[in-house]
């Protein structure tokens, strides 16, 4: 990221900054990888240590299956209306491993009437539907239908969702969400032939500095549980802060496609990374241009990592049976490509209008207990033109 501040702060760090009665505002320093990561310095009217009440924790968290047989698998979840009350208790965990979990999160409350710290893992939410404003700390950011929203570990944050749809991705990481290596320069700004730039990234743009006192409740998820942490103070009470670190926004809709005479690979796409997969975007765009070009996507065999597909919006001409908010795992150790018949389609289409979020992981996916209500057993069968196959578990009739 790059260095950003909102508010006042004193010319140097680590120096005295007084509140107007003359006490001393107080400093916290949120870093990453221990004092080698990015940071930023924030500074409090109250000490962000002081709490109020500790209650007991409450077990969270997904159960993973671990006899799902090897197999392609569509999670069709187009038809899900709300997943849950809260944005809590509605995030549905679908996909995981030990570094990332994949969830469906549609909450019937719009406003969240608690604070939430996810102290183990960065947030990247996709908003699939909806249109509200991240109140953090860190100010007020204002989100809309097909931003990416990025949360650091640790960000003390609640959502207010404006009435109407909503619908979200959410990827947590175990390891840091970053920009992609290969299109930074060695100070880390964006070069001129990457996807995105600077300007497409939206910071908190106003400090919410909040005075009050009373009960304020923050949620923070670690190891299995939330954890309840009672404060008479609100987290919001920030006059400034500056530094490298802080959630912000990123639409899918200022992604610049990378296009070429012949199809290009799915790194191309490429939008996050992290240590462990990353994150792409497929957006509108030319296909390709060599007179005897294929625009599908030609077939894949995964040797060495599991590929997520979020089906968003538009036709996609390489799959059959995918709705609006459909899942695709298509696992290591599997070929996969287009259905039959759609590969001779897709000669002499000039464009495409999908959008959707790719994940790639590096280490395979399991399916959770909640993702069973989504499955579509006819899905590892549907590369077969026979209008009646049995796969080994069930009868499977075909397009």
């Amino acid at each position: 990221m790059y260095y950003y501040r909102l508010g006042n702060i004193p010319p140097k760090r680590h120096t005295q900054f007084r509140q107007p009665d003359g006490s001393l505002y107080k400093e916290e320093l949120v870093s990453s990888e221990g004092f080698s990561g990015i940071y930023s310095n924030l500074y409090h009217i109250n000490p962000p240590t002081r709490i109020k009440q500790l209650e007991e924790p409450v077990k969270f968290g997904p159960k993973r299956i671990d006899d799902y047989a090897l197999r392609q698998t569509h999670l069709n979840t187009s038809k899900v209306a709300t997943t849950g009350d809260d944005y809590l208790g509605a995030r549905k965990v679908l996909l995981m491993n030990n570094d990332c979990l994949i969830s469906i999160c549609s909450p019937k409350q719009r406003r969240m009437d608690y604070f939430y710290k996810n102290a183990e893992g960065d947030e990247v939410i996709y908003i699939h539907d909806g249109k509200g404003a991240l109140i953090s700390q860190f100010g007020r950011l204002e989100v809309r239908q097909g931003d990416y929203v990025v949360i650091p570990r640790t960000v003390i944050y609640k959502f207010e969702f404006e009435e109407g749809p909503l619908r979200l991705l959410i990827i947590e990481s175990s390891s840091p969400v970053e920009t992609v290596k290969r299109y930074r320069n060695q100070l880390g700004q964006l070069l001129e032939h990457s996807p995105y730039c600077e300007r497409d990234i939206r910071p908190p743009h106003e400090l919410v500095t909040d005075t009050s006192k009373g009960e304020f409740l923050m949620k923070i998820k670690k190891q299995g549980y939330l954890h309840h942490y009672v404060y008479d103070h609100s987290p919001l009470d920030l006059v400034g802060w500056d530094g490298f670190l802080w959630p912000y926004a990123f639409s899918i809709h200022d992604f610049e496609p990378i296009t070429g005479r012949i199809h290009q690979p799915p790194p191309v796409h490429q939008t996050f990374q992290t240590h462990h997969f990353v994150i792409c975007s497929f957006v509108p765009r030319l296909f390709d241009y060599h007179p005897q070009a294929i625009p599908a996507p030609y077939n894949h065999s995964n040797i060495d990592s599991d590929e997520v597909l979020y089906y968003a919006e538009g036709n996609f001409m390489s799959r059959r049976g995918i709705e609006r908010g459909s899942f695709t795992l298509h696992p290591g150790g599997l070929p996969h490509g287009p259905h039959p018949g759609t590969v001779e389609k897709s000669i002499g289409a000039k464009e495409t209008h999908e959008l959707a979020v790719m994940i790639d992981t590096f280490r395979p996916l399991h399916l959770t207990t909640d993702s069973l209500e989504f499955l579509d057993k006819n899905y590892p069968m549907s590369w077969t033109d026979n209008t009646s196959v049995k796969d080994g578990f069930h009868e499977v009739n075909t397009p």
